[in-house]
């Protein structure tokens, strides 16, 4: 039987009573369950963290001592208890280290998706999509209106741009997914990043991850205008170049309202759309989906008919 209050939300995050643990908790807690390494669902001084060795890593990379008091590494496929709870780590496909949450509890099944995309991607795990009785599915673009386009076909469009190009990527997962689609797909590119994202793509590779040809930027390489240089840079560092000049601007998102004043678009998302979500309820055939991270009344309206959608 569905409990309906299996999970809750709090100030501190989504939280589960009945084992009392969080998951991705917002506010630092005793016990943390961190689907990945992103700022939004990792936070530091947490007590104790339940992830991945990736996200572990990269936690330990952004907040030094304070990452967590103690850390637990979980496999994929390993199963561990949380007081009554059984809890199970699978491939997410968003990131690197990133996984979904299945939770059983007294005879149901919850699986909390945490960020995830089905498409292709050399730089991550691919995504695992398992059965349970209740999916927990971000909706960031659960919206019918949005479909990401073929991932291929979009890194293309930096061929037909010779100049130098300023490409704002977030620095964990997008700048290491694209480093490699512009190597695949783009070999004429050279690719230069900023300094903060230098040492993710190195800690890329030492699990094992080659993203083909990088370098860190020199700010002299880039002003002598060669062509064909590519500068990876994080969106903060991307809004202060709105005045360069002789360079393209272009941001790697599927968000439109980031591509607008740009010189090109770029739809490469790290994200499920409207049809990756549907395929995700047919594969884990839930009777009850709850939704958080973005807006689920369109998923809400689809389903009224057929399906129980909660949303968190």
């Amino acid at each position: 039987m569905i409990i309906d209050d299996f999970l809750v939300l709090k100030p501190e995050g989504i939280y589960c009573r009945y084992a009392d643990f969080y998951l991705d908790p917002q506010l630092p807690v005793q016990q943390a369950v961190i689907s990945h390494a992103h700022g939004d669902h990792a936070k530091a001084n947490n007590h104790n963290v339940y992830c991945t060795a990736f996200t572990r890593k990269l936690m330990e990379l952004r907040y030094k001592k304070q990452a967590a008091k103690d850390f637990n590494i979980i496999h994929y496929h390993q199963e561990f208890f949380i007081k009554d709870v059984k809890l199970t780590f699978y491939p997410a496909g968003h990131i690197l280290g990133s996984a979904m949450v299945k939770m059983e509890y007294q005879g149901c099944s919850y699986l909390y998706t945490g960020d995830y995309k089905l498409q292709e991607d050399t730089t991550c795990e691919p995504a695992e999509l398992v059965k349970a009785d209740v999916l927990i599915t971000e909706t960031t673009f659960a919206n019918p209106e949005v479909q990401h386009p073929n991932v291929e076909d979009e890194i293309k469009k930096l061929n037909e741009i010779e100049q130098n190009i300023i490409l704002g990527v977030y620095g964990l997962g997008k700048a290491q997914r694209i480093t490699s689609l512009i190597n695949q797909f783009c070999p004429q590119k050279e690719v230069h990043l900023h300094y903060a994202i230098y040492p993710i793509h190195q800690l890329y590779e030492t699990f094992g991850y080659q993203l083909g040809k990088y370098q860190l930027y020199n700010r002299k390489s880039l002003k002598q205008n060669q062509l064909q240089q590519v500068y990876l840079v994080p969106p903060l560092t991307f809004n202060s170049y709105t005045r360069a000049k002789e360079v393209a601007r272009i941001f790697a998102s599927g968000w439109k309202y980031l591509q607008k004043s740009n010189d090109a678009a770029l739809y490469i998302s790290d994200h499920v759309d409207w049809n990756d979500i549907l395929h995700t309820i047919k594969e884990v055939r839930p009777k009850e989906v709850w939704t958080l991270h973005g807006d689920g009344m369109a998923l809400k309206q689809y389903f009224k008919e057929d399906l129980v959608v909660k949303l968190l």
